[in-house]
């Protein structure tokens, strides 16, 4: 652990410095010998200063959700809780963001979490009393239409006023929204209006066993 902080450290003191994040990485895990995971738990943990104000400064509070639509990068909320609830290893970056350690290299495969999950996140909306909710996937993925179809009949099971688009780029569509932004993705983050931080809420409030590092305590030094 006092390697990959330091690695989160240092990557982050990089990208302040407007060091390219390809670049940055490399030099940062072949610094400390770090494998293919590894760099991949310190690329998602880490951010610039400026990045970190940016995403503090649009961050909504879920229990500020009340009577809002909220539009939600789908497979990014998804497969985190998937990986909560299933006891995986879940990183808390240095924003405060939880963010799984999943790859789906443009393949996404439904699993015994993926309902369960689903509704998770249904109950945890309508506690926060959200008004509706967006789940947009991105079309090139593998399985999104049947993913798509799922998450509508998720809703109609439940009455929850739930909609599902399919675009080439989700990321891009959801900066442009007057809504709240579901999202633990930096593109979509650092671009968007407001954002709300739920896959965090969610693991906190309702899962309990899922391994969690943290590196939401660093700072780049």
């Amino acid at each position: 652990m006092p390697k990959l902080q330091q690695a989160v450290r240092d990557l982050s003191w990089l990208l302040s410095r407007g060091y390219p994040r390809g670049a940055a990485l490399k030099l940062v895990g072949d610094r400390f010998r770090l494998d293919r995971r590894q760099r991949l738990a310190v690329e998602r943990s880490a951010c610039s200063e400026q990045s970190l104000q940016t995403r503090r400064q649009t961050r909504l509070p879920a229990a500020e959700l009340v009577g809002r639509r909220v539009d939600i990068d789908g497979f990014n909320l998804l497969t985190t809780i998937e990986a909560a609830l299933a006891g995986g290893v879940l990183i808390l970056g240095r924003d405060g963001c939880l963010r799984d350690m999943a790859s789906m290299h443009g393949n996404y495969r439904k699993v015994n979490e993926t309902r369960p999950a689903l509704e998770l996140i249904g109950r945890e909306l309508e506690r926060l009393q959200v008004a509706s909710a967006g789940w947009w996937l991105d079309r090139p993925v593998s399985n999104s239409g049947r993913l798509g179809a799922i998450i509508r009949d998720t809703a109609r099971m439940n009455g929850w006023d739930w909609d599902v688009e399919l675009a080439d780029n989700p990321d891009r569509a959801l900066i442009g929204l007057d809504s709240v932004v579901v999202s633990a993705d930096r593109g979509a983050i650092e671009h968007c209006r407001h954002w709300a931080n739920i896959a965090r809420h969610l693991v906190d409030a309702r899962v309990d066993g899922s391994p969690v590092i943290r590196f939401d305590d660093l700072t780049a030094d």
